[in-house]
């Protein structure tokens, strides 16, 4: 038995979302024809109860064509220095957008209003790069899958309409907050101008991300999706996958998040583990007392068992449930983790 705790992003669709697949109608996207994506873009936009929405092949490319609609060239924005869209979209900001990033020293991921606002560069002072946009990434995943206070997200969007600064979202596992806090998508939408959320994760789809936000912005996204080369063609069958997990997969969360807590309890009883962060939603980071285990150690017995997870660095190692890991799977590792320990 191969279990894979890497990320959530290695599962196969399932039964139902490969028939849905299989049947979807299909045309040309390029030329906004596709009868599914158009259905999955209109289901999106409604859930967050915003006007419009794009279906991107990636949330690094969705994210990164936020950032090119809320910035010009030579500015800056806000976000956590856990942040996806500085730590892992391969230096786009800067690449796509000529921005740089100012980075808060935040709370697993998570800023607060008052450094948001200390992190403003005053508008009229020409010698420091004008802040235009903050970046909020929920949940966060260099943080350990924590989910934010939506009441000090609400401060933070007060601190952005008083700069005038526009304000994104990075929902790669929005789905996880969702599920794990009980709110409201809509209260999102109202909040954020933009929204990117992704369904190759927890909601097990191959392929896909969608940018909400105003039919203008989404009409601006479009260009810079085809300067990207974001462009696909009959890419409704992959919508379709998007829009049965969108159906099927959310509430099934919550079981990611029983079985992350369940490993999360076994970790802190064995003696090799030095400290296990907060587990909210379906990702687990701990860390090793080397002096008690290697992680080299460690990794080589998970993979004797045909265990698989990931080091982040920095002496920190991560799994993550997801749908394609069941009860059984879980189970076993639960076992081996104990005669580890």
């Amino acid at each position: 038995m191969e279990i894979n705790l890497i990320s959530d992003t290695v599962t196969r669709p399932t039964p139902g979302m490969l028939e849905a697949m299989m049947t979807a109608k299909v045309g040309d996207d390029v030329f906004k024809n596709d009868p599914s994506v158009n259905a999955l873009e209109e289901k999106v936009a409604k859930f967050f109860g915003m006007e419009a929405s794009l279906f991107f092949p990636s949330g690094s490319m969705a994210n990164q064509t936020a950032i090119k609609l809320h910035t010009q060239p030579g500015e800056q924005l806000i976000c956590d220095k856990y942040a996806h869209v500085f730590n892992y979209e391969g230096g786009g900001a800067s690449f796509n957008s000529g921005v740089s990033c100012k980075l808060v020293d935040g709370h697993r991921g998570m800023m607060t209003a008052e450094q948001v606002e200390a992190s403003v560069n005053p508008p009229d002072f020409y010698h420091s790069p004008l802040t235009t946009l903050v970046c909020i990434e929920n949940t966060t995943n260099k943080g350990g899958g924590a989910c934010w206070d939506f009441a000090e997200l609400e401060k933070i969007g007060g601190v952005c309409k008083e700069h005038n600064l526009n304000y994104h979202l990075d929902g790669a596992r929005l789905w996880n907050a969702l599920v794990a806090k009980n709110e409201n998508p809509k209260d999102y939408g109202s909040l954020f101008q933009t929204i990117s959320v992704c369904f190759s994760k927890g909601l097990g789809c191959p392929v896909g991300s969608v940018l909400v936000g105003s039919r203008e912005m989404m009409d601006k996204a479009l260009r810079i999706r085809k300067i990207l080369g974001g462009g696909m063609r009959q890419s409704g069958f992959l919508a379709a996958a998007a829009s049965y997990a969108l159906d099927h997969h959310v509430d099934r969360l919550a079981e990611d998040h029983i079985k992350a807590k369940e490993i999360g309890q076994v970790l802190q009883q064995m003696k090799g583990v030095k400290t296990v962060e907060p587990i909210e939603t379906n990702i687990i980071i701990f860390e090793l007392d080397e002096s008690i285990m290697s992680s080299e150690h460690f990794l080589e017995k998970l993979a004797e068992n045909g265990i698989s997870i990931i080091g982040m660095g920095q002496g920190k190692l991560r799994m993550v449930t997801h749908m394609d890991y069941t009860q059984d799977m879980h189970s076993k590792v639960l076992e081996v983790l104990q005669k580890i320990g």
